[in-house]
């Protein structure tokens, strides 16, 4: 915490804590929230912690401010961790941490807070009753006054941890036996705080980060990298193509589609964005940050065995699914070489466990067999639905969408075999991450 933090905070301490009068305490508060006004994280800040919370919206502290999301001005933590100060007149926190611990909902998406050798739980932003706690008394073995702490999920971690920070020592908590391991990564920076976003794990350290393998802590790709150009968004900053979260009334998707892995990517204009990652909250990024070789929008998008098939054009790309998604050699191919059919594509989906793609072409829907070679057409049915931009199928059947609605059908059949539109039902922000 520099100085001048350090000494707003405890004048405003002082003043609450010993009953100033209360034009003094108004005072108080208003030099915090002047020096909120401040302070700006574009500028570049060591930030003190950095966690999510049970709605997927990021928090980022710097002595007794905050930065709710990625974007907007400092604000008193106070704010929305009310008790940090007013009762514990804490200021700042060491480190932070979102409980991933899916098989005890008491504590899972529960934010914990430490500060030297205490630890605050908070859900819905209220400090939770028996608490603030010795740290040793809720994670037996993690040592004081700690650095960062993140969360690692089995599958991510060997099993459900957190990863304590302290130094070049990393305390990785189990959190079924509540047991530790203590690994020393002296390749790392040392970390002021941490993060796990997008199933990925970063420490942050000065204004920038580094990405890292929470189990073997190894470093690849190109680091340290500017937290400004990921992880809020400032002038001159970015990585999203300037993004702007639009209204519900306002969407118009190119593409949607959920590949073996669970992970869904809605698609528009040049962006896409993952819907499965309510966790983290909603994040758009240029559609050649994952398919390096598709640039611009695409018209159709959809997920088979293994692989997800990208419609641009006249052209089909196909990419092998995983981190990253590599084109496999000799694609692009002509949509009349993979599929069969010619001329230009509205919308595609698969259905999970079928063989066939639904291809959606003015108020037609072909139906392409993907297990025959060469692959061809094996049924046309007019729709009674026009101007499609995107369709879906899912374990609720299959949605078409419209601009800023949908149609829904309990099949593929169903929807071939209707005559007339049913009732379009609108786009919802927890559907695609819009505002209302």
């Amino acid at each position: 915490m520099d100085l001048i933090t350090k000494t707003l905070f405890l004048c405003s301490a002082l003043a609450l804590a010993n009953g100033a009068p209360a034009h003094l305490q108004d005072a108080a508060a208003h030099d915090g929230e002047a020096h909120a006004a401040v302070l700006d994280r574009c500028a570049g800040i060591e930030f003190d912690a950095i966690t999510p919370d049970e709605n997927g919206i990021t928090f980022f502290f710097k002595g007794a401010h905050m930065w709710k999301g990625y974007h907007g001005p400092a604000l008193l933590s106070n704010q929305s961790f009310k008790e940090l100060d007013d009762i514990h007149h804490i200021g700042h926190v060491d480190a932070a941490f979102r409980m991933h611990n899916p098989a005890n909902q008491d504590v899972h998406d529960h934010i914990y807070f430490f500060l030297d050798d205490k630890v605050f739980r908070y859900f819905n932003h209220s400090l939770e009753d028996g608490y603030p706690k010795e740290i040793q008394e809720e994670f037996p073995g993690v040592p004081t006054h700690l650095d960062a702490a993140v969360e690692c999920p089995h599958g991510e971690c060997t099993t459900d941890s957190v990863l304590f920070i302290k130094g070049h020592d990393v305390h990785v908590y189990d959190i079924a036996t509540k047991t530790v391991k203590t690994k020393t990564w002296a390749h790392l920076p040392v970390c002021t705080s941490a993060l796990r976003w997008m199933e990925g794990h970063y420490c942050f350290h000065g204004h920038n980060f580094t990405r890292f393998n929470p189990v073997s802590g190894e470093v690849s790709g190109i680091y340290p990298k500017d937290a400004r150009d990921y992880f809020m968004r400032c002038a001159d900053h970015g990585h999203g193509g300037g993004y702007k979260v639009p209204k519900c009334s306002e969407v118009k998707m190119d593409a949607i589609t959920t590949d073996d892995a669970g992970k869904t990517y809605f698609f528009a204009g040049p962006i896409y964005m993952r819907l499965d990652t309510h966790r983290d909250g909603f994040h758009a990024f240029l559609i050649t940050r994952t398919w390096k070789e598709v640039t611009g929008r695409v018209d159709a998008v959809f997920s088979y065995s293994g692989k997800i098939y990208l419609i641009k054009d006249d052209q089909v790309y196909i990419y092998k699914a995983g981190v990253p998604y590599i084109l496999v050699e000799g694609y692009p191919k002509t949509l009349k070489e993979e599929l069969g059919i010619e001329g230009h594509v509205d919308a595609a989906f698969h259905c999970p466990g079928e063989h066939t793609v639904h291809v959606i072409q003015g108020q037609h829907m072909r139906d392409v067999d993907l297990t025959a070679t060469p692959r061809v057409v094996t049924r046309d049915v007019p729709l009674p639905v026009s101007d499609i931009d995107a369709g879906y199928c899912g374990s609720d059947g299959v949605k078409i969408f419209k601009g800023s609605q949908f149609y829904h059908y309990e099949s593929p059949m169903i929807l071939a075999m209707g005559k007339i539109a049913p009732e379009l039902h609108n786009i919802t922000p927890e559907m695609m991450g819009c505002q209302e």
